[in-house]
């Protein structure tokens, strides 16, 4: 079928469909929102609301679910159970109860979480009820116009490669949308019937005691922390887990809100989300500022340092976490202990690691493949996870989520700050210390934004031209890794990365979850100085061809 003729059809579906297409009177964008079938990417279904094969609504919901169903009931014999939540965007809990009634029509028995709760509390809650499989109805921290659906495997771990390779044929043998619901009861039959069990309390707080085991440092502090869940979930979890702290919760951005009214995008790497947040920490003499994506697994700081605030990155954070972490557990480390990363995490963080004695390994961009490190460790024996983390902003400490965690990074981020606190210093300081021991790193992202079919096509022929020119682009290239036919263990991706001969790198890949492209730096310099002209240098030459 052409785009057009998928509209036409989706024309005779319902009247709030129906009447959501007539009023779109752009032939491009009709063609965007027909031209293809929203795909897993490294952070599952994930897209723009609205009417649509290639949009989140009711429909490529309820078809991703009995896709999934049907999968599940393939490879697995007896009982299955899926445990099923949801965030604070738009439309979330609708979704979160169409999934449950298609699963439900299947035979499946659904936890479903009558609150919302953190990406965390879902990936623990998997294993906590012994569920087969887990759903996050979620879009992390995209723009407000964003939804997504996240699958996790029996063990809390999102589904990596083969399972999602799986799930995504059984999914693409449905077309026939409009006959998804066809034979689904309404969710109140069947919570009656107990095919749908509404749970929270019970598992959030299962969760939240197994957070506070990964304590390292509860030594009395003055630290005065503000904190900001930005209209998200992390509300909750995130002031149980710093209770006994002097914590300030914004309150313009404490309640739940999909439209983010705050904030222009409620992602803690952009220094805007935390604006407010950093006002009221000058307001009331703070010494750090904490802020949680929707579904707080990710997390951003700000830190006192004289008399203004500095941002981290999330290397930045990373680096301070690792550091912090093995201080404060040296005597329980082994020659099994291990730290996890991505490709294009910082490598500072990484020769922290080696220096306690940790092995260190590498995944692909995405946490789900943290997550299967941990699962495969827990398998062999052969190593411990000690912890993982990726640049852009997420951390885990602990096993009890096979996923990022914004909960257990803030519980230890002010443990840490407490910790620099009570020697006088700041986080900042402690980052100077890790710098003059290790080198001077700057990491830095460049993300651009080429929406609909054609940008999508653009990005494919820039990563062509990376790859046919990219080595003549730069002096002091070492090495050029290609990750699009698979290097050592990790499964093929299309990810490129150019190794200097000083340890510095660039990266580039495609999003896994938005319409761009990604540009990671990492330049590695005694002199900070040199650091940032060289990076100025680079990016220039990179806009250069990107933004041609």
């Amino acid at each position: 079928m052409t785009y057009k003729d998928k509209y036409n059809l989706w024309l005779t579906f319902d009247e709030k469909t129906r009447a959501e297409l007539e009023c779109v009177s752009d032939e491009k964008e009709i063609e965007d929102r027909f031209y293809k079938d929203l795909a897993f990417g490294t952070g599952g279904l994930r897209g723009i609301m609205g009417a649509g094969t290639n949009r989140m609504n009711a429909y490529t919901v309820g078809k991703a679910t009995l896709g999934l169903a049907r999968y599940l009931k393939s490879k697995n014999d007896g009982d299955i159970s899926v445990a099923i939540a949801c965030d604070s965007r738009l439309n979330s809990k609708d979704f979160l109860w169409c999934a449950a009634r298609v699963f439900a029509s299947q035979g499946i028995k659904v936890y479903a979480y009558t609150e919302i709760v953190p990406v965390p509390v879902l990936s623990f809650t998997t294993r906590y009820r012994n569920c087969t499989a887990g759903v996050m109805i979620t879009a992390s921290h995209n723009p407000k116009e964003y939804n997504g659906y996240k699958v996790y495997d029996s063990k809390g771990c999102q589904f990596c490669t083969e399972d999602a390779k799986n799930a995504i044929a059984f999914i693409n043998e449905i077309e026939d949308y409009s006959d998804i619901y066809s034979s689904c009861k309404t969710a109140e039959e069947y919570l009656d019937e107990g095919m749908i069990i509404g749970i929270y309390d019970d598992e959030l707080n299962a969760f939240i005691a197994e957070v506070e085991k990964q304590a390292v440092y509860q030594e009395e502090s003055d630290l005065k922390i503000v904190y900001t869940p930005l209209h998200g979930t992390g509300r909750f979890p995130v002031l149980a887990v710093l209770d006994g702290m002097d914590v300030t919760l914004l309150e313009s951005q404490k309640e739940p809100d999909g439209n983010f009214p705050t904030v222009k995008s409620p992602n803690p790497e952009d220094r805007a989300a935390l604006t407010l947040a950093i006002e009221k920490a000058k307001e009331i003499g703070a010494d750090i500022v904490l802020g949680t994506d929707p579904d707080c697994d990710r997390v951003g700081i700000a830190v006192r340092h004289g008399d203004d605030f500095v941002l981290f990155t999330g290397n930045q954070t990373g680096a301070l976490l690792v550091n912090f972490i093995l201080t404060m557990r040296k005597a329980q480390l082994s020659e099994k202990s291990t730290l996890v990363k991505t490709i294009v995490t910082s490598e500072l963080g990484a020769n922290i690691g080696r220096k306690f004695g940790l092995q260190v390994e590498e995944t692909l961009t995405g946490f789900k493949y943290i997550g299967d490190k941990i699962n495969k460790y827990e398998q062999t024996g052969e190593q411990e996870f000690v912890i993982g983390y990726e640049e852009s902003y997420g951390y885990l400490v602990g096993t009890h989520a096979r996923d990022k965690d914004a909960v257990v990074s803030s519980m230890l981020i002010c443990q840490m700050a407490a910790w620099y606190k009570n020697q006088g210093k700041t986080l900042v300081d402690g980052l100077n210390e890790i710098y003059a021991e290790y080198g001077y790193y700057l990491d830095f992202l460049d993300s651009f934004v080429l929406k609909g079919k054609d940008g999508a096509e653009k990005i494919q022929s820039l990563m062509v031209y990376f790859r046919n020119t990219g080595d003549k682009l730069f002096d002091g290239i070492k090495e050029i890794i290609d990750f699009k036919d698979g290097i050592r263990d990790l499964p093929k991706e299309n990810v490129l990365k150019y190794i200097f001969e000083d340890g510095s790198w660039i990266a580039v890949r495609p999003s896994g979850t938005e319409p761009k492209i990604k540009v990671y730096y990492s330049i590695v310099d005694e002199s900070r100085d040199n650091a940032k002209a060289r990076l100025e240098e680079i990016r220039k030459i990179i806009k250069s061809i990107i933004e041609d």
